[in-house]
């Protein structure tokens, strides 16, 4: 007979056994540490990867700003965002007030430019540039963002109509964190984390990416064994139903 575990024990033993995990790990001496995360970033990556981070994140100019390859433009990027997000935030200014403000200047700018180009060079003025933006431009983005939605909304359906518990509670958890994380900020708010976090994690991840991947692999083992004694302790018992997703062709 499987022993019964309340949630409360399952909380309280996993926290134990990740904590002994940490204690163990700040005992082991440099040497031995180095030799067994260069053991187990041999055979064990984080998520499955097997390729570098800078290939995962598309090997382009964006990789390049996101793992500081040019720390000029990566920090003209983070220090730009951080200005906006100053400027809404902290000073509350609204969006509409600053989009007519900066169309003030432009408008500006252009009748200064055409009126002392017309009286320094009467003979030839010169013609200020039009302001044009492809409708290319648009389609790929409308493209894009449709395409990142439905793909969105068919892993959501995938997960609720699976009939696999164990990723059910774990997109349901995880929605729940971030609601509550809504809860304390706005939109922008946390817009504003996940874009300093892009900046930041990756690089980290890149620069301590065996000490990150021992760390983590410790923790889903010891997780998927309080797990197995949960599942055949509770969650066994709970009666399955079974999901049936019509195919249209």
């Amino acid at each position: 007979m499987p022993e019964k575990i309340t949630s409360e024990d399952f909380l309280n033993n996993l926290v134990e056994t990740l904590a002994d995990s940490v204690s163990k790990q700040k005992s082991v001496s440099f040497f031995e540490e180095e030799k067994s995360n260069s053991v187990v970033s041999s055979f064990n990556r984080l998520f499955g990867r097997q390729r570098p981070v800078h290939h995962i994140l598309g090997g382009g100019k964006s990789a390049d700003v996101l793992l500081w390859r040019n720390k000029k433009i990566s920090a003209s990027v983070l220090a730009g965002a951080t200005a906006i997000w100053v400027l809404f935030e902290w000073l509350n200014y609204h969006f509409l007030t600053l989009l007519c403000f900066a169309v003030v200047l432009v408008m500006l700018a252009q009748f200064i430019w055409s009126n002392a180009s017309g009286l320094l060079n009467s003979r030839s003025p010169s013609q200020v540039p039009r302001l044009v933006l492809p409708e290319e431009l648009f389609v790929g983005i409308g493209r894009s963002l449709g395409a990142e939605v439905n793909q969105g909304l068919r892993f959501l359906q995938d997960v609720a109509c699976g009939g696999n518990l164990k990723q059910f509670l774990v997109i349901v958890i995880s929605l729940w964190v971030a609601a509550v994380i809504g809860s304390w900020c706005n939109f922008l708010t946390v817009l504003y984390i996940g874009f300093v976090a892009a900046h930041t994690v990756p690089v980290l991840y890149e620069r301590y990416d065996e000490q990150i991947d021992s760390f983590v692999y410790n923790v889903f083992e010891q997780f998927q064994n309080h797990y197995k004694k949960l599942d055949a302790g509770v969650l066994s018992k709970i009666p399955k139903g079974k999901f049936k997703v019509k195919k249209h062709d």
